[in-house]
């Protein structure tokens, strides 16, 4: 029983769960089981808390008996280790947090745990979320269940290598420039960059604030929306926490796409896309066509500008953020006699080469003499990409209703390669940057974001992304949910038990 039990969907687990033909102490049980199996292999946690989580799902189950059941009461959840909890350490992926223990628990958290969601570990991230593969991570590199000598992808490799591995139902990562989307594609399952505002960013340790947003990955599309609808809302704790009504999420998703126009970018199937991907993707494009929806080929030019626009203004965002990291009043401190000389010898033995590189580079851009040329320019740019985007989806001043061009959602790959190897890109920042060069846009613009499977290529995962205006969120579930209906790549399951990987690609229509 315990193996049908890791790949339950929300839905099917809440199912089991109300009729009483599964307790949460057994599905807790089989995902802990889970964790012990293949964790060794995968390395999606940093720390796994089992005793919690048995705690959690033993409550769970007093709250199911009593009637009292809300969509996650006793579903098995992961937690990049970016989110505050009460209960747990919270280490940013860095040494310089190793033993930090917040006193309050993220909002994202704390709603989930309203729910009386059970909380199984904290997954791996690439140090302070500033990565694209989860190699930055100063305590272990999380591998690909979908080849253990491949990178599952960054930051949030950890909750996604986790849920695509079966070790929990819902995982929550974070994104500043594709960290959700990115890893969720190259481990074959959905990933979801929401609009700037619509979750708390409470209890996320930040990177760059103007970026950075909490995002869900899950098996399916429908798990997406409830997972969605279970932590967004306004927040007071929250400046840039928009009050804005929050859609019934699941009800969108009613497969139903037909007369939607859907944007093709041409530049971003002109960014070094693997062959394989292109094809998986423009696959994908012809079954969304075979739904009823209209295919328009769109320009976003100023996009392509996205990738050195956004390494100058998440740099220099994360070097205002991470000053705080003094050994002052919280985390890693190696005195050293003097204040100086204590601060520097802590940032030196705390962060990594990669977190350091970044708030070299942040620092630099916002030094005098350089802060019109680089960081103000790079605001510029960005607000043309955000109006590009506006402009594609009719939302600019002057735009009037459906005019030509102006279009419903844009759907573009996800990423231009399948997973790399661990190691490849290691010695080369800028190859390495590049992972994130098709979901860094949708950041800068502050618009929502969908990764959803599409295909393989040479045996991997292959993704496409649907992007909509702002605050579309349940848009952009809609279309994702209307294709994967129509495939079965999400059904997909890596080989890790031993199932040849050939057996599992498959066709997927």
């Amino acid at each position: 029983m315990a193996g049908d039990l890791i790949y339950l969907s929300v839905d099917e687990a809440r199912d089991l769960l109300d009729r009483r033909e599964v307790s949460s102490v057994e599905l807790t049980e089989a995902h802990l089981a889970r964790i012990e199996a293949v964790e060794d292999r995968v390395k999606a946690f940093i720390t796994a808390t089992p005793e919690q989580a048995r705690e959690g799902a033993r409550l769970a189950d007093e709250r199911i008996a009593a009637g009292a059941a809300a969509t996650f009461t006793g579903i098995p959840i992961t937690l990049k280790d970016v989110l505050c909890t009460r209960d747990a350490p919270t280490t940013a992926g860095s040494q310089i947090l190793r033993d930090f223990l917040p006193p309050y628990d993220a909002t994202a958290v704390a709603r989930l745990r309203e729910q009386g969601a059970v909380f199984v570990g904290k997954s791996n991230t690439d140090e302070f979320a500033m990565g694209s593969s989860t190699e930055n991570s100063s305590f272990h590199t999380t591998r690909n269940p979908w080849d253990l000598a491949r990178v599952p992808g960054g930051s949030s490799g950890g909750p996604i290598a986790a849920v695509a591995a079966g070790e929990a139902i819902v995982g929550l990562g974070s994104e500043t420039g594709g960290s959700v989307r990115q890893p969720a594609g190259f481990c074959g399952i959905v990933g979801l960059k929401t609009t700037y505002g619509r979750i708390s960013r409470y209890g996320l340790i930040a990177f760059a604030s103007s970026l950075d947003q909490i995002g869900p990955a899950t098996r399916t599309v429908a798990d997406c929306a409830h997972t969605l609808g279970a932590i967004a809302g306004h927040d007071p704790a929250d400046s840039t926490s928009a009050p804005v009504p929050v859609p019934d999420y699941r009800a969108a998703l009613t497969g139903d796409i037909k007369g939607l126009r859907v944007g093709v970018p041409r530049e971003y199937f002109d960014q070094g896309l693997e062959p394989g991907v292109e094809a998986a993707v423009r696959q994908g494009l012809r079954v969304i066509e075979g739904l009823g929806a209209e295919l328009v080929e769109i320009s976003l030019p100023t996009s392509l500008s996205g990738l050195p626009t956004y390494y100058i203004i998440a740099p220099a965002e994360a070097s205002a953020n991470l000053a705080r990291y003094d050994g002052v009043k919280y985390g890693l401190s190696v005195p050293r006699g003097d204040l100086l000389a204590t601060y520097l010898a802590t940032r030196r033995a705390g962060f990594g080469a990669e977190v350091k590189r970044r708030i070299m580079l942040g620092t630099y851009a916002l030094s005098s003499g350089y802060y019109d040329a680089y960081y103000v320019k790079a605001q510029k740019v960005r607000t043309l990409i955000k109006a590009e985007f506006d402009r594609a989806f009719g939302r600019d001043d002057g735009a009037d209703g459906r005019a030509a061009g102006v279009v419903d959602v844009i759907i573009a790959p996800t990423s231009p390669t399948t997973a790399f190897r661990i190691g490849e890109r290691s010695d080369d920042p800028y190859a390495m940057y590049m992972a994130d060069v098709l979901t860094i846009p949708a950041n800068l613009a502050g618009i929502p974001s969908v990764a959803v499977p599409c295909g393989f290529a040479d045996g991997l995962p292959v993704s496409l992304q649907v992007m909509g205006p702002a605050f579309a969120e349940d848009l952009i579930l809609r279309v994702a949910e209307a294709y994967e209906r129509s495939t079965d790549w999400t059904a997909r399951r890596p080989p890790l038990d031993g199932a040849p990987r050939e057996a599992i690609v498959g066709s997927g229509v």
